[in-house]
């Protein structure tokens, strides 16, 4: 089995190492062959020059300009030449060799788009990803104070997920997919910069009559220090990507 992965960056000279590192460390033991592949969307801080450090079963592309997340790893799905592929983001490390186990349950499970490992915090606490698609009450009011509970319920928080689970909603912190099957789907569409191109790729195999597994067998650490919708153009760009969905797969309350 060859197993490839793609890492979009903008500026994560705070975390990417660890993540590189992480991965290169603990992939590649169950005998398939794993090569990473990072497309730097113009970064302005020190990313690009810790990232010509690596050469060995990683790749590098360099941007001229920042094209947003799913553009860059567009770029590299329809490059790639492997049996499974993985997104993941600059800010998760991990600490088990998590891709080789999710392939596998890929390569026997044909009717499985996606799937997701169990995201913690740096702190091991559970990361409350969100398992049901986008809604008004989830997206909107879910974040307004005093509705933790409706945040909690949008992520199945509260829910026995101890077994492998059919959930509406992959983040695109972590996932795997079947490489010819993401080209198929022709990866994340194209009128999402940043948010919500993961919900509308998980409409996509949901429409595909394929699922989505939530596999929590094994885990990543993600490190979420910082939510960019709290400043004023990310959360107009959050609003944004939510209304092209919206407009896209209907306004469900």
């Amino acid at each position: 089995m060859k197993i490839t992965a793609s890492i979009v960056t903008y500026n994560n000279s705070e975390t990417i190492e660890k993540c590189i590192e992480s991965l290169l460390k603990e992939t590649g033991n169950r005998g398939y062959k794993f090569r990473l592949y990072i497309y730097d969307n113009a970064s302005t801080d020190i990313t690009p020059e810790l990232l010509s450090g690596y050469s060995d079963r990683v790749k590098v592309i360099y941007g001229d300009t920042n094209k947003g997340f799913g553009y860059g790893h567009n770029y590299i799905i329809k490059r790639v030449r492997s049996d499974v592929h993985f997104v993941i983001n600059p800010d998760i490390y991990i600490e088990e060799d998590i891709l080789g186990e999710m392939a596998e349950f890929l390569k026997y499970n044909a009717e499985t788009g996606l799937i997701t490992p169990k995201i913690l915090n740096t702190d091991g606490t559970l990361q409350p990803i969100p398992k049901y698609g986008p809604s008004i009450r989830y997206s909107f009011i879910g974040n307004l104070p005093g509705f933790k509970w409706l945040r909690r319920k949008y992520s199945r928080f509260d829910e026995d997920l101890s077994e492998a689970t059919e959930i509406e909603f992959c983040t695109g912190c972590f996932f795997g997919g079947r490489t010819d099957y993401l080209k198929k789907l022709h990866g994340f569409s194209p009128e999402y910069f940043i948010y919500c191109e993961d919900s509308d790729l998980s409409k996509k195999v949901l429409k595909d009559e394929h699922n989505i597994i939530y596999y929590p067998y094994v885990s990543a650490y993600h490190n979420w220090s910082r939510d960019n919708t709290r400043h004023f153009r990310g959360f107009v760009r959050f609003i944004r990507s939510l209304i092209i969905y919206f407009n896209k797969w209907g306004w469900k309350f």
